[in-house]
């Protein structure tokens, strides 16, 4: 029985939160000089930090016999009285959870304001990425705007220019539906030779929320737009960056555009663009305008700075491609993500690939772990190979995976970018 005790569970959890504010200033200091096992080597102390006070623990609960603590001695939340109800008029995760946390990358940027934090998906579960927990891209920081101060104008190439208050676009006719949206930037830690080997940091650009909010086509109806033929609009966001970015008639046509004020079933957090933000499926989030004030019809692309000097692609001949808008279909296994260790002999791994809608990717990892996972979509295509693992060590009771791609008997798939979520 002693044995079955050690075995704590199927994936031992890595290390999250491996530095400190010094060792992210040495990170910048020898990023700078273009070092990146400065930051591997740290991560490396970290699990095997990690992998040392779980070998302690194990010893413990060995040395206690054939019965286990946990369930001979009775806890105090099984003899006393617990919290009353209100505690905190906001529900919070358990203190126990204080560890799942989005993250900014060490040495990503020098300017906070302009960065991106990651969102944890080794620790999560299902398609919804908790509010709190959904990753932020910000130009020029994030803002808490006073929504009875907000206004959101539709002018350009309309009959009768309209601006709405946030309680007369809440009055509208609303839809709710659930939605993908992935900084165009993401997986680029891996293109740049990634120095921390989780999910988080490799595929953390990534999340999923139900939003709410009314139609564009039906702001742009009621200001008497023409819809038909070319047509294009600006979307304007009120920040300090000026976001500015043009969206093709032939996505809001079909209505899943949305001008948004609900996500998960509230209100929008101010990172996400509280008050409003617009919502473009399928298309790369620096066009989900967030603080949204302006919309503006035309008969052309707009050519703004954030696409045509910024979020570009640069091609083989040299030139850039402007205007890439559709985001193609990615594939992770998020767990067992870096640092994890897996304690379930490798005899007994059974994959199970997760089933997604349709639209989505399914994650079928190979019959064998710490092989990299091909991930197929439902029609049978492959969407794309995960990296091979940066370091494997298999025995027979348990395997060490140090990339976020490795196959495990229980795998989450990652939250895929998709043309439609």
């Amino acid at each position: 029985m002693s044995g079955s005790i050690q075995q704590t569970g199927q994936v031992r959890k890595a290390p999250e939160n491996f530095l400190d504010a010094q060792g992210v200033r040495s990170v910048f200091a020898e990023a700078g000089k273009g070092r990146r096992d400065f930051i591997r080597n740290a991560f490396a102390a970290a699990v095997a930090g990690t992998a040392a006070t779980s070998s302690a623990l194990a010893q413990t609960r060995t040395a206690a016999g054939d019965g286990d603590p946990a369930i001979l001695n009775l806890p105090a939340h099984s003899t006393g009285l617990g919290q009353p109800v209100v505690t905190d008029g906001y529900g919070k995760p358990s203190k126990y959870e204080a560890n799942v946390q989005r993250r900014q990358s060490p040495g990503l940027t020098p300017t906070a304001q302009a960065s991106v934090s990651f969102a944890p998906l080794q620790s999560l579960f299902g398609i919804v990425t908790p509010s709190g927990l959904h990753f932020e891209r910000h130009h020029q920081g994030w803002w808490d705007i006073d929504p009875s101060k907000h206004r959101l104008m539709v002018n350009g190439m309309v009959k009768t220019p309209k601006v709405f208050t946030l309680d007369e676009l809440m009055r509208l006719p609303s839809v709710s539906r659930f939605h993908f949206i992935e900084c165009g930037a993401n997986t680029g830690m891996e293109w740049g030779n990634v120095a921390v080997p989780t999910a988080q940091y490799t595929h953390g650009m990534l999340s999923c929320s139900e939003f709410t909010g009314v139609p564009l086509i039906t702001l742009l109806e009621m200001a008497g737009a023409d819809l038909k033929g070319e047509r294009f609009v600006l979307a304007e966001g009120a920040d300090g960056s000026s976001m500015t970015r043009t969206i093709p008639m032939s996505l809001i046509r079909s209505g899943e555009v949305l001008v948004a004020y609900g996500q998960n079933g509230e209100m929008l957090r101010p990172e996400q663009g509280y008050p409003l933000r617009l919502v473009v499926p399928g298309v790369q989030g620096v066009s989900w305008v967030k603080y949204l004030r302006r919309i503006e019809l035309g008969d052309q692309p707009y050519g703004a700075k954030d696409e045509t000097v910024h979020y570009v692609d640069l091609m083989p001949d040299g030139q850039h491609r402007q205007y890439t808008s559709i985001q193609e279909c990615k594939s992770v296994v998020t767990t067992p993500s870096g640092g994890q260790m897996l304690l379930t002999p490798a005899s007994a791994a059974t994959p199970r690939p997760r089933k997604w809608p349709r639209g989505t990717s399914t994650c079928a990892p190979t019959s064998r772990a710490c092989r990299p996972a091909r991930a197929r979509s439902r029609a049978g295509r492959t969407c794309g190979k995960a990296s091979a693992p940066r370091a494997t060590a298999c025995s027979a009771n348990r395997t060490r995976c140090s990339a976020p791609s490795s196959a495990a008997p229980r795998p989450r798939t990652s939250r895929a970018a998709t043309s439609r979520a």
